[in-house]
């Protein structure tokens, strides 16, 4: 069960991640189209696991824009610290994982539909 200082930082850190790939993401990920879907923080604050759906545009793969993601988790981690330095007094570590429940949801209505 997470507390709700946790719900708090899980809300904050979505909300200023997602403005962080919003902006960044034609100079830092080559235009393709990011979204935060999920951010859970551990309860020492000090690890954050962040979800991702991922739209590549123009021929992109897009396990090469995840990839590009991990490449730069320091400056993502540095921007994020400058955005929420009055906020949080350490700036928790990112891990990125893709959140595919989008397609195996898409997966299931096909497969329902053939039926």
């Amino acid at each position: 069960m997470e507390s709700v200082r946790q719900q708090k930082i899980n809300k904050l850190l979505a909300k200023e991640l997602a403005e962080i790939f919003r902006s960044e993401a034609r100079t830092l990920f080559g235009g393709g189209f990011i979204t935060v879907t999920t951010v859970r923080v551990s309860a020492d604050l000090s690890l954050a696991k962040v979800y991702v759906s991922i739209m590549p545009v123009s021929g992109q793969d897009r396990n090469h824009i995840f990839k590009l993601i991990e490449e730069q988790n320091h400056v993502i981690r540095h921007k994020l610290g400058s955005i929420i330095a009055k906020q949080l007094r350490i700036v928790p570590e990112l891990m990125f994982y893709i959140d595919d429940s989008l397609d195996y949801a898409m997966k299931i209505e096909e497969l329902l539909k053939n039926k």
